[in-house]
């Protein structure tokens, strides 16, 4: 490999993801089809998982790109999305919505529409997990599910938020068959009930690891096919350079930077490929896993810093040409977006607890500046022990204003993790995944199942269980808003709700968990996750070493401030009777001026810094808390909490009506742990200080997003501003901030002209986004969110 037309390669590779339209692969469907109708039945479920994984290995249309140096494409082609008809089958009307939808489309063909309605409709129409779902859901969860109580991640997408530790770089996938091998030979039919199954489960892991090697030694042919009649000598070298690569990974450990690249890239697709995993494989420690080969290749003058960089481009734009696979309905207001949240961590610290900041953190940060792409999602890990030159390297890209990276507070991650239980070698090595979720990487089964709506749980209480909007008796019956004597009695009410419908939420989910396990193991990610192997145990059957089930609360800003009107203004100083509030929510505020004004300007906020208001915050959090954590789920592990919302939180503003504290019906609920829009007046430091109110450390991840203009963190003095603020925030243990730097003008100059702004991307709540490829209320509530000032 030589350094020139370095910049022209990625320039022209760069392009071509950015320019080829997201649309729907058909293949991976019909290759699903074809092994289900020649194994389904005749075979244990692992194994016919198995086979179809190797059938889609064997026969999936290899794509190297012109120029690349990393290879493998989900779909045929750069930006095809592969449909996965055994979890979700779609319906031609929703194949006709994905194509004409103004954004997050997929462009699809009369020929996609042909074989949808004569091929994988009449298979798989009644077989998919999405149809078992809802056949197995009680009415409450379907009332609670359709009102926008919670939303459910497993109805389009399987499980979950997992991530590589360093195994796939010490081990090819030869060493994996020996490993399985030894377990297969331990397995005790004397005494262990479950020595069938767990041969099975191997079985399928055996199969799947002859799959992965099969997909490498596919594209070393075409590599070498392709160099045979290359007329450009140094494409000729470079095709069998790749080819080279293909013969060593995935059969064998890498050797060289590049094989490490190329190996993890093979693990993705595999995942990928397999499940549709929500969300998508995620590379973890980037940075620690790469550096020996840096440093190798270094030493022995094999590679150099540039041709690193490159190849770290090249992986930067696999990733961007891989579009979340499509999702319709809920599941896309939950997560309307392309990008498949696979998430580089960078930085933190070393598995004996010393600083992990190395070359290769450093080349990650000029990738990720120079690339500025949308995937993948790139955040860094900030310990006490960082670098104060790696924070502000990573804050100058902050502030560049595209929405990346993030910042991840590596102390707070891991006490999060050693609270859970987990080991504390296995939590050094963990981060943040998706959003901001903590996990222990490599070695957890750690699954987001749905959004919770708070807000939507207080106007339930108030109107005794029924939901106005959706016009149903929905919740328990605690009483009617005038029936409340005082604050207590109220909030009392609003914890037998919330519980009531966390009860639902669970028992829903554990009626999911066992679909999965029963009908959609994955063996291929059981491979590469900690102690399936030794197990025998399956991924979605428990077979990790750690198994965690999440519920994300949404709208901690907007329940918080609607609490504290009603506690101040209804309750103590009795501005007005709960009768004038509640005619009010009815009326949209509309004819109710000074009782707007009273409940949006003149009482206590979340996010300044005010004990009246952050005190009811901890009270709603420590009730979310008490009701979910600790409780077991179907895989020997437990339920966690984490307060994110994706785009989620646009949708459940829109299923309810006015709030307490003025905010109007169907406008988005407050997002992540952030205030309420424009309920921040005080500046960064009051919110901050407001939000280490939360017990972080008791959850498994917290997001904070916070804005400013360009203006505030220009200079010297705005980057030493924005590296205090994250160290305050850190030193409090928070556990992740954010930022869009940006102003109000050019957002709404970009919303009045998109075609002018093609290239704008804003931090949206866990991921970045094209501004373009926003629904007009999540711009506007981008719009609409505080622009802070240091004092």
């Amino acid at each position: 490999m030589k350094e020139i037309g370095m910049a022209s390669r990625i320039a022209r590779l760069r392009a071509q993801s950015l320019e080829q339209e997201p649309h729907l692969s058909m293949e991976r469907a019909v290759l699903v089809t074809e092994a289900y109708r020649q194994w389904e039945g005749s075979v244990e479920t692992p194994i016919l998982r198995a086979l179809t994984f190797l059938h889609l290995m064997q026969n999936k249309t290899l794509c190297i790109n012109p120029g690349e140096l990393i290879v493998g494409e989900k779909g045929e082609r750069p930006q095809g999305a592969p449909t996965f008809p055994e979890l979700c089958c779609h319906t031609l009307q929703d194949m006709e919505v994905m194509d004409q939808r103004e954004q997050i489309f997929f462009r699809v063909s009369e020929k996609d529409r042909q074989i949808q309605k004569e091929t994988i409709i009449p298979y798989w129409e009644k077989r998919s997990i999405r149809k078992r779902i809802f056949e197995h859901m009680t009415p409450q969860w379907l009332d609670c599910y359709e009102s926008g109580i919670f939303t459910e991640f497993m109805e389009q997408r399987g499980p979950g938020h997992t991530v590589a530790d360093g195994k796939m770089y010490n081990k090819g996938f030869l060493d994996f068959k020996a490993d399985i091998a030894r377990s297969l030979a331990e397995l005790d039919f004397l005494s262990d009930p479950a020595a069938y199954d767990r041969k099975v489960q191997l079985q399928a892991m055996d199969i799947c690891c002859d799959a992965i090697i099969c997909l490498g030694r596919r594209y070393e042919e075409l590599a070498r096919t392709m160099a045979a009649s290359e007329a450009n000598e140094e494409r000729r070298k470079e095709l069998l350079w790749i080819a080279e690569n293909c013969r060593v990974v995935p059969a064998q450990r890498p050797e060289t930077f590049a094989q490490a690249l190329q190996m993890y890239w093979f693990v993705h697709l595999g995942v990928t490929t397999e499940m549709n995993p929500w969300d998508a494989y995620s590379p973890g420690r980037l940075d620690q896993h790469l550096a020996p080969f840096y440093r190798s290749g270094l030493a022995d003058g094999s590679l150099k810093r540039e041709e690193a960089k490159e190849l770290l481009q090249c992986f930067w734009i696999k990733f961007n040409n891989q579009p979340a696979p499509p999702k319709v309905g809920i599941t896309l207001k939950e997560s309307g977006t392309y990008t498949d949240f696979a998430n580089l961590n960078t930085g933190g610290v070393t598995t004996d607890g010393a600083d992990g900041v190395n070359e290769v953190s450093y080349l990650i940060l000029e990738t990720m500046d120079e690339m500025k792409l949308l995937q993948p999602s790139s955040n860094v890990q900030i310990s006490r022990k960082t670098p104060q030159a790696f924070l502000k390297k990573a804050c100058e890209i902050s502030r560049k204003g595209w929405g990346q990276p993030a910042f991840y507070n590596t102390d707070a991650m891991i006490q999060e993790m050693l609270n859970a239980g987990k080991q504390l070698v296995d939590a050094r090595e963990g981060g943040a995944s998706g959003c901001v979720e903590t996990g222990a990487f490599g070695k957890e089964a750690y699954i987001l199942t749905g959004y919770f709506n708070m807000p939507k749980i207080l106007e339930l209480t108030l109107h005794d269980g029924y939901d106005p909007v959706a016009k149903k008796q929905l919740g328990l019956h605690t009483g009617q808003a005038a029936d409340f004597k005082n604050y207590a009695e109220l909030f009392a009410a609003f914890e037998k709700q919330m519980k009531h419908f966390i009860d639902i939420k669970v028992d829903g989910n554990n009626r999911i968990e066992a679909i999965y396990a029963r009908h959609m193991p994955a063996p291929f990610l059981s491979i590469v996750t900690s102690d399936c192997i030794s197990k025998g145990q399956d991924y979605n059957a428990g077979g990790a070493r750690y198994n965690t089930n999440y519920i994300q609360g949404v709208g901690i800003g907007t329940i918080t401030d609607s609490l504290v009107a009603l506690k101040c203004n209804v309750f103590e100083e009795q501005r007005f009777t709960m009768g004038e509030l509640m005619q009010a929510l009815r009326d949209d505020f509309a004819g109710h001026e000074r009782l707007l004004h009273l409940v949006r300007d003149k009482t206590p906020k979340y996010g300044n810094d005010e004990d009246k208001a952050d005190d009811v915050m901890r009270q709603v959090f420590q009730c979310f808390y008490d009701l979910v954590t600790g409780r077991p789920n179907m895989k020997g592990g437990s339920y966690r909490i984490d307060m994110l919302p994706t785009t989620c939180h646009v949708y459940f503003g829109s299923v309810i009506g006015a709030s307490p504290n003025g905010r109007r019906a169907g406008k988005p609920v407050s997002e992540g742990i952030s205030p309420e829009k424009g309920a921040d007046r005080n500046g960064p430091t009051a919110v901050i200080q407001s939000a280490v109110k939360m017990e972080h450390l008791m959850t498994g991840g917290t997001l904070l997003n916070q804005k400013f203009t360009p203006a505030v963190v220009a200079g010297e003095s705005g980057l030493n501003g924005m590296a205090s603020l994250i160290r305050a925030y850190f030193n409090q243990d928070g556990h992740h901030i954010q930022f869009n730097v940006i102003d109000r003008k050019t957002l709404l100059d970009a919303q009045a002209r998109p075609e002018e702004y093609r290239d704008l991307i804003v931090r949206v709540a866990g991921y970045s986004d094209h501004f373009r490829n926003l629904s007009k209320e999540l711009q506007d509530e981008i719009i609409e969110r505080t622009e802070q000032h240091f004092a």
